[in-house]
């Protein structure tokens, strides 16, 4: 506009000009203006319209390949223990019929050991047990002996009563055959007979009263004898089981695994004179040909895992063992993640392929699970 001010000015547009000419040059200069602002508008257009395309290009060409594309599948990484599938636990016995607070090992077989079924695991001290079935033994006896005592002073009392039966009753008859001859005896003579057959009736009758009840008093009394024996006998029973309690054979075919227990004050696994609370499982036989890792599975990484997807399981204690494994079952029911109760996560298991000497049960692994399925085959 200072361009257009600093136009000289002629006899057209001089002070002295005619007013028509004036008014015209006044338009032109108004035309020249709003020309001049709209070119300079439209050049801060197309100059704002270039710089946004050479950022755009410079923005796309800065965004990676993997992320422009379709996101490739990664390999899931999740922390778990292995298990084993088939395993036994071993536990302190219960004693039955006694208070026992401990029960003491005498006898352990090492960590570690292959067993045979049926083979001796542990033995716990049995004198206790033992002591108490001998005593129960001499009790159980003498109980016996009193019974045997009793039946045969029975069998002899019910010999006599039966010998005194048959003396009355043959003196019931000798009386009746004397009660014939009645004519034929004295008056004084017939009334004796009279009262001696009545007395003979009454002692048989007495006598055959008197036999039931001894019969029945004597078998009760017997019978009593009987329970109490019995008892005895019982408690002798379980005192002998109870001692063959105290020597625990595998149950199955495998590896003998200790558990770590609480004991004497302190965690760790028990060994020879340790002292155990009855039920306790303080031991494990497991079958190393069987085994499977028990992994927590995040709800992000749940959605990528399907069952039958192949895995790689590295042990943390060997870094050299690696073992194929199949991802076998995933637990529908979550449980509250550890810092949010709105993510959850899952128990997943996954099936080891392959055995070592060194994979056991309770060490901490590593799965990595494929999405692709093309997991690599590792030690056998």
């Amino acid at each position: 506009m200072s361009s257009l001010q600093s136009l000289p000015q002629g006899p057209e547009t001089g002070e002295h000009a005619d007013p028509a000419k004036r008014a015209g040059a006044a338009r032109m200069r108004r035309v020249i203006v709003i020309a001049s602002m709209a070119a300079l508008a439209l050049a801060v257009a197309i100059g704002i319209v270039i710089a946004r395309s050479r950022s755009g290009a410079r923005s796309r060409s800065s965004i990676p390949t993997s992320l422009t594309s379709a996101a490739a599948p990664q390999t899931v990484r999740l922390k778990g223990i292995t298990t084993a599938v088939r395993a036994q636990s071993i536990m302190a016995p219960t004693i039955s019929g006694q208070q026992v607070n401990t029960l003491t090992i005498t006898k352990l077989i090492p960590s570690g050991t292959r067993v045979k079924k049926g083979d001796l695991l542990v033995e716990f001290d049995r004198q206790a047990q033992q002591r108490d079935f001998i005593d129960k033994q001499a009790q159980s006896d003498d109980q016996n002996q009193q019974v045997l005592e009793e039946q045969a002073k029975e069998a002899a009392a019910r010999a006599k009563d039966e010998t005194e039966m048959k003396q009355a009753e043959d003196a019931l008859a000798k009386t009746k055959l004397e009660m014939e001859k009645v004519e034929l005896l004295s008056r004084i003579d017939a009334e004796k007979a009279r009262e001696d057959l009545d007395e003979a009736q009454a002692t048989l009758a007495q006598l055959k009263a008197t036999f039931d009840l001894k019969r029945k008093a004597a078998e009760a009394s017997i019978r009593i004898l009987e329970i109490q024996r019995d008892r005895i006998r019982e408690t002798m029973l379980h005192a002998q089981a109870n001692s063959a309690l105290m020597e625990i054979h595998a149950p199955i075919d495998g590896i003998v695994v200790f558990n770590t227990i609480w004991k004497q004050g302190n965690m760790g696994e028990v060994q020879e004179g340790d002292q155990v609370r009855p039920g306790v499982p303080f031991m494990e036989v497991v079958d190393p040909g069987l085994m499977e890792v028990r992994v927590q599975v995040n709800q992000e990484d749940l959605f990528g895992l399907k069952l039958g997807d192949k895995a790689r399981v590295h042990l943390d204690a060997y870094n050299d063992l690696v073992f194929p494994a199949q991802l076998e079952a995933i637990d529908p029911m979550g449980a509250p993640g550890d810092f949010s109760p709105k993510l959850r996560s899952f128990s997943a298991t996954f099936s080891i392929q392959g055995h070592d000497t060194r994979l056991m049960p309770d060490l901490s692994a590593a799965v990595d699970v494929d999405p692709a399925g093309t997991a690599g085959s590792g030690s056998q």
